[in-house]
């Protein structure tokens, strides 16, 4: 029996009261209210009912180590990105080694492997891949529907997915950026409840009266928590986030910031909390019999600072320290290619000017824009335009096919040198930018030396993170990783970008599901028409 004394914060009944909490076996036996007054105050653990763990560049179980002492208690993981490139082997690797560590993971079937037709990724999740999933008792939800076309079209895989999902009776998960009208409509009429994509009021506002649950994002490349924190919403989420903001804070820094934007501190906690746990059916949540004693203790409702964390009725973090080890698994080389060479980027035409269509990037934003550009010829190639700010941009599919799309981006702000990613949303084929085809072939080869990871090549010299593991994650502690990211991001800055997050951002280029210029492995894409477009217009 484990005995638990303090101030609670009751999310049900949204009281705050002297109490004496009851622990066996890792379940609350009783809540007793005490005539005492303590120090600090409980809460239920922190849940980010929606977050990417392989965008944080971490395994699980490093994930963990760095979230849990900031109060995280449960997460919903939504584990499409390695599911593009293994499959359910990727699926299996999320969950065996989350249960090295106390973190509680609980997963959504991915909806959409691949997430389109119009790309190449390294897997295929299937309806029976998706209804075998769905029975087990971690897996939370259908992920995401990121092909709201195949909803609104009918698209009978699309449907069979979603008709699994209620049969089973677990909530379906949207992705329906600017999607409106008659068509937002039929996607909710299918039976999707929730939404984290809004990015503009209106777009909160149209949703919410329709029902839907708005999931308010605060990650590291797209922040919309304080442009919607006054319309209000069901879920505080992070959707993405990068090591380096994971140091800082993690559902802990979200909720300061919503309370900051103007959402009352209850409300804000229940959205990191009951609203969750009762959306998805998950044993947490609230401080109550029956529950799992998964609770932390904070100084105050001020500050907010996390001082204790228990999991299971087990002190796992205290003072922003995990009292647990952490030993990630390691899986085999996932790459199918050679080295490439320059080229494999260049752009060949006739003629001595061209007009192109070039993808638009801006910060903080995972929509893009299409505008276009008058490029010089030289030699039969296209030239960059440094001046105006046109770079190459380039997908190297990693599946063993030998594909290679070339395009242009305007936004990153480059003046020398390339970078490039294998994280690539969410096909994950290797996406470089860069000023010329040799830089950006030195950054790609550098990748499959690597086995995956991020790299900047700037006049002779290469900067790298390497992500061994399917060319998403590293081994190593959140700290290490920052580090390395950010002597990354310094290159870049140095190499002329302003922008915040730039290989975050490059990570969603290839993501055909968020409009409105995207490029895969197979070309050019305008999201909105939702087919290839030619790169040159004229």
């Amino acid at each position: 029996m484990v005995l638990v004394k303090g101030n609670l914060l009751n999310v049900s009944t949204e009281e705050i009261y002297g109490a004496e909490i009851n622990i066996q076996n890792g379940i609350i036996t009783c809540v007793k209210p005490v005539n005492h007054e303590f120090k600090g105050l409980i809460l239920p653990g922190f849940i980010d009912a929606h977050i990417h763990i392989e965008s944080s560049m971490l395994t699980p179980s490093r994930f963990a180590e760095a979230v849990v002492p900031h109060g995280t208690t449960s997460i919903v993981a939504d584990p499409h990105e390695i599911a593009n490139v293994l499959g359910l082997d990727g699926i299996n690797y999320m969950v065996k080694d989350a249960s090295t560590v106390p973190l509680k993971v609980f997963l959504t079937a991915p909806s959409c492997v691949p997430a389109t037709i119009f790309e190449t990724s390294g897997a295929k999740i299937s309806t029976e891949e998706i209804r075998s999933l769905l029975k087990e008792d971690n897996v939370v939800a259908l992920g995401e529907m990121m092909n709201f076309p195949g909803v609104i079209c009918d698209d009978p895989e699309v449907m069979a997915k979603i008709d699994t999902a209620i049969k089973i009776g677990k909530p379906i998960d949207g992705h329906a950026p600017l999607l409106s009208g008659s068509e937002l409509c039929k996607y909710i009429k299918s039976g999707i409840s929730t939404d984290h994509e809004c990015s503009k009021a209106n777009e909160a506002i149209e949703k919410r009266r329709l029902g839907m649950k708005l999931m308010l994002r605060e990650g590291s490349s797209a922040k919309n928590l304080k442009d919607l924190a006054l319309i209000g919403g069901d879920f505080i989420v992070s959707d993405d986030k990068h090591p380096e903001d994971l140091l800082k804070g993690h559902v802990d820094e979200m909720l300061k910031n919503a309370i900051e934007y103007g959402i009352e501190p209850i409300q804000a906690i229940k959205m990191v909390t009951k609203n969750p746990a009762d959306h998805y059916n998950l044993n947490t949540g609230d401080i109550i019999p029956g529950k799992a004693a998964d609770m932390i203790l904070i100084d105050s409702m001020d500050d907010l600072n996390v001082e204790e964390v228990i999991i299971n009725g087990k002190l796992t973090a205290k003072n922003g320290k995990p009292l647990f080890d952490v030993r990630p698994c390691n899986i085999p080389n996932t790459f199918k290619i050679n080295f490439k060479k320059p080229s494999d980027f260049d752009v060949s035409v006739e003629g001595s000017i061209k007009t192109v269509r070039v993808i638009e990037v801006f910060d903080d934003q995972l929509i893009t824009n299409e505008t276009s550009s008058f490029l010089d010829v030289t030699d039969g190639k296209l030239n960059t335009n440094l001046n105006g700010d046109i770079l190459k941009i380039a997908v190297v599919e990693r599946y063993g096919h030998g594909r290679v799309s070339n395009a242009f981006v305007k936004g990153f702000g480059l003046k020398d040198g390339a970078i490039a990613s294998s994280v690539s949303h969410d096909s994950h084929n290797i996406i470089a930018v860069g000023t010329n085809s040799n830089d950006i072939t030195k950054a790609v080869n550098t990748i499959l030396k690597n086995k995956g990871g991020l790299v900047a090549v700037s006049k002779d010299k290469i900067y790298a993170l390497e992500l061994p593991i399917a060319g998403l994650m590293s081994t190593k502690s959140a700290t290490d990783v920052s580090n390395d990211l950010k002597i990354l991001h310094l290159a870049v800055e140095n190499m002329g970008s302003k922008l915040r997050s730039p290989f975050m951002l490059l990570s969603f280029m290839g993501l055909l599901v968020i409009p409105k210029l995207k490029i895969s492995d197979m070309g050019l894409f305008d999201v909105e028409k939702f087919n290839f477009v030619d790169l040159i217009k004229d």
